[in-house]
């Protein structure tokens, strides 16, 4: 398996954010990596790894409190749209999913990811705290309105709030200048994406995998699966395991960003697709223990005896306003149909069947997302 940062394209907001020719060139490279892999690395010097580090070990210290504490911040009234979301909870799309199956199928099997056929819920847990703007309007999806939780537990607590909002806040700066570089290097105006994103229910995510319980090799943490939002954004991650799958080339690809330096991955999903007219697939991604993950652990274990061995993803999910009528901008499709058309003349087999994308609220689509993958009555 290749190194990503070796594969995936860098993309440089500084660059962006001083203009001028080198804005375009970055913009341009933008739109030609999201194609292409589904997938990028940014690097933005405003992301400072301290707040990350910060922000991973008050996530460490929250998800090793006792279960009772834990299920105090369960909401499943809002589909587990704010706090706390258990292990064996979200079960992977893929496991159940005909048109996810294939694209498993059409892999070659050195690319393909563990078997998650019958696989039983994820083994992770996850929190989710919203950093969305409020709609000036009515919004036809209450969801929108759920408040924050913040845990009670007094170690926690004080730390809560001002370290996630800093290290969100980052994450959400950076998101947002990426769909502004992919917009614009697609040809299409510039504030497209972000203006049609201005009141998403965007969502600081970081997911927990217990790897005292769950840190055998080839255990599944995250089986196989693509985001349902418009763009999710990485932070550096203690522990390896994250793969994902370049869509134009069918390759896996084991996440490594750069060792030092304010670097993020960011990652294609299902709003993005759908508004490009399938010009821009959502990245298929996974998260396992492997080899790299247990090297890890006896690393963690011996430099940090004290602290939890539980990885953390520093995750945010970037999304569309929920009201916003999610449709395929024609020139976008248009060329997807162009791209398809040639694949097939070239006679390559593995092109996927040409989808259907409609015309339905985003507040919809999270919906019947989070259906799927049972999260929602």
């Amino acid at each position: 398996m290749s190194d990503s940062t070796a594969t995936l394209p860098i993309i440089d907001i500084d660059v962006f954010r001083a203009g001028g020719p080198g804005a375009s060139v970055e913009c341009n490279k933008a739109a030609t990596a999201i194609i292409t892999y589904g997938a990028l690395i940014v690097h933005d010097s405003r992301v400072r790894e301290e707040d990350n580090g910060a922000f991973l070990d008050l996530i460490e210290d929250y998800f090793s409190q006792p279960l009772e504490d834990l299920e105090a911040d369960e909401h499943p009234e809002w589909s587990y749209q704010v706090g706390v979301t258990l292990e064996n909870t979200e079960k992977p799309k893929c496991a159940v999913d005909e048109s996810c199956r294939e694209v498993i199928a059409r892999l070659d099997p050195a690319e393909r990811p563990l078997d998650i056929t019958g696989h039983s819920p994820d083994p992770k847990c996850r929190f989710f705290w919203r950093m969305s703007e409020q709609p000036p309007y009515e919004t036809a999806f209450p969801v929108v309105k759920a408040q924050n939780v913040v845990p009670n537990a007094l170690h926690i607590k004080n730390r809560w709030t001002p370290i996630m909002q800093q290290w969100g806040q980052s994450m959400k700066n950076a998101v947002e200048d990426v769909a502004d570089m992919i917009s614009t290097g697609l040809g299409i105006p510039p504030k497209t994406f972000s203006e049609a994103g201005r009141y998403g229910c965007h969502l600081l995510a970081p997911t927990a995998s217990d790897l005292v319980k769950y840190g055998k090799k080839d255990t599944i943490l995250a089986g196989f699966h693509t985001d349902l939002n418009f763009l999710t954004i990485h932070g550096r991650s203690r522990y390896p395991g994250l793969n994902i799958w370049a869509r134009n080339t069918g390759k896996r690809i084991p996440v490594k960003l750069p060792a030092t330096g304010s670097y993020l991955l960011v990652q294609a999903g299902k709003q993005l697709e759908h508004i490009a007219g399938g010009l821009i697939k959502a990245g298929f991604h996974e998260v396992v223990v492997n080899d790299a993950t247990l090297k890890t652990i006896e690393s963690r274990k011996a430099q940090f005896p004290d602290r939890p061995l539980i990885r953390i993803s520093s995750t945010f999910f970037w999304h569309l306003s929920a009201d916003y009528d999610l449709a395929p901008i024609p020139e976008l499709a248009a060329k997807a149909h162009e791209r398809r058309a040639g694949a097939v003349n070239l006679g390559r087999t593995d092109v996927e069947e040409e989808a259907i994308y409609g015309t339905l609220k985003v507040g919809q689509q999270v919906q019947n997302e989070l259906k799927h993958i049972e999260l929602m009555a």
